[in-house]
């Protein structure tokens, strides 16, 4: 899952960016609301991460801006500004939940994994289909309950597929949710993680659920709860 975090306190920045990482998440860090607007404008991210206390348009500015665009990526405000006005103006503005600093990184993970399921049409912590289920705060897939071994890449893959079943996704936004923008990357690397997903899938529970649309994208077909 690809997140935008914008935060001007660098150490902050570079701290979250290292953390979520380490949670499989991908992420694309900037320091104002310009570069945001441009982020937002030529990527596709699953949520946003904003700081209301930013250089030059403020968050709040900012979250009015993505909304009155279109976005409807789930947003989470973190900022130090800790009143309940604070709060309701930020969630007032468009927002979907608000983080005080300081925090704790787990409260901010848990927090970013239930909007990111809401977003998706899922309450609980995992996803399943048939025999397959993603258990999503572990990070890990099984299938008939028994572990299914995927790289990193791979589950990322079938995770972001899975939350958006039923729709065609190109391969230039799959390669986006694996890699940050700046990364250097193979542009047959898709339709080889496909392919094995396809036969891990396949090998272990003759599951065929990921179906190329051609000239279009790939397709998670199997009904997901």
């Amino acid at each position: 899952m690809k997140i935008l975090l914008v935060e001007d306190e660098q150490l902050l920045r570079h701290h979250l960016c290292v953390r979520l990482a380490e949670s499989g998440y991908v992420v694309d860090a900037v320091a104002d609301a310009e570069e945001a607007l441009y982020s937002a404008q030529e990527f596709h991210h699953e949520l946003a991460i904003i700081d209301l206390g930013l250089p030059g348009m403020s968050g709040l500015d900012l979250i009015r801006t993505l909304r009155s665009r279109g976005q409807t990526l789930p947003i989470l405000i973190l900022t130090a500004r800790g009143s309940w006005q604070d709060k309701v103006e930020g969630l007032g503005a468009g927002a979907d939940d608000y983080v005080v600093k300081p925090f704790q990184f787990e409260e901010l993970e848990a927090r970013l994994n239930v909007l990111l399921r809401r977003a998706a049409g899922f309450v609980q912590a995992a996803i399943s289909s048939g025999p397959l289920r993603l258990d999503l705060n572990r990070k890990q897939a099984f299938t008939n309950e028994q572990p299914l071994g995927l790289t990193a890449y791979e589950y990322r893959l079938l995770e972001y597929l899975m939350h958006h079943q039923q729709q065609v996704i190109a391969k230039e936004r799959l390669m986006e949710q694996l890699y940050n923008d700046d990364a250097e990357h193979d542009s047959n690397v898709i339709e080889v993680l496909i392919g094995r997903l396809r036969r891990k899938l396949n090998a272990a529970c003759a599951l065929q659920p990921i179906e190329t649309v051609r000239g279009q994208g790939y397709l998670f077909t199997e009904p997901c709860r």
